[in-house]
């Protein structure tokens, strides 16, 4: 089996504890090499100035290809290119533009009065800019504002028309669910590179919840299992065998990239990593 090429997902630390462990997962996962980094910007632009404070540190402490996930929600579109314009001048080269969750309570999402409207529009201005590589999401599940069946391939490849280099999915949790949407984007004439997402299960309670509100269908099979895996104390052995084969099964269908969804927690990351014989090829080089 192919070695895959991997990058991870991390988000912006809250407090003090946070950003201990924050400092700890990418200690721990930078010796594996990954291709880029990526940050998350929390909804409602909630963490955008804890965001940025975690990319340039990432980047300038331990030298990672870092991209900054960027959004549409609550801030003009001058903000909005203020903060990109930020990162170009940290050294930064990559985002993740996405139009972003509304603040909790709010229901849908509401553009600014003097913002971006949606990503295509976020993505056209980043593009203008020619400062940066721009990665974008995609959506093997239907997402849960999807209109109909063709919605998602349709949105994404308006995303890739407008300048985005690539794109990385939401997670999910069998093969032939990311392959039929590749199979579909390749229809309708996406040849930019579409990066599987891939959580490790940490706690199927939550994971379950957080499928459910994104629109990543659980297949009973594996509710089944993990049940029985947390009765029998059980759960991180079967979340690395789980997320293995999957990732094993992806790179047979001839995916090259993983991204990992890590929460800030590494152990599992790094296991599944290594199941796949991803393993440490470079020291940790901090920057002084």
């Amino acid at each position: 089996m192919p070695t895959p090429r991997i990058s991870f997902e991390f988000f912006p630390p809250k407090n003090i504890s946070g950003a201990f462990r924050l400092s700890d997962t990418v200690r721990d996962l930078a010796p594996l090499d990954p291709s880029f980094v990526s940050v998350t910007y929390g909804a409602g632009g909630t963490t955008r100035a804890l965001t940025h404070d975690a990319v340039t540190t990432i980047h300038n402490r331990y030298g990672l290809n870092v991209a900054a996930h960027l959004t549409c929600v609550d801030a003009s579109r001058a903000e909005t290119l203020e903060i990109a314009q930020a990162y170009a001048e940290a050294g930064i080269t990559e985002i993740v533009a996405l139009r972003g969750d509304p603040p909790k309570g709010q229901g849908g999402f509401t553009p600014h009065p003097e913002g971006f409207a949606n990503s295509v529009e976020l993505i056209e201005a980043l593009a203008e800019t020619g400062k940066f590589n721009i990665r974008v999401g995609a959506y093997p599940d239907p997402h849960p504002e999807a209109a109909n069946d063709s919605a998602d391939v349709d949105w994404l490849k308006r995303k890739i028309d407008a300048g985005a280099s690539s794109a990385i999915t939401q997670f999910f949790f069998e093969a032939e669910t990311f392959f039929r949407f590749r199979d579909k984007c390749e229809k309708a004439g996406i040849d930019a590179p579409i990066i599987p997402g891939v959580l490790p299960i940490e706690s199927w309670g939550g994971v379950k919840k957080f499928a459910t509100s994104c629109g990543a269908q659980v297949p009973g099979w594996l509710d089944d299992a993990f049940e029985k895996a947390v009765r029998d104390g059980r759960e991180d052995l079967l979340s690395v065998a789980v997320a293995a084969e999957l990732c094993s099964d992806l790179i047979d269908g001839g995916v090259e990239d993983l991204h990992f969804y890590t929460l800030n927690k590494p152990h599992l990351t790094r296991d599944i990593a290594h199941a796949l014989g991803v393993v440490p090829r470079v020291a940790l080089q901090k920057v002084a």
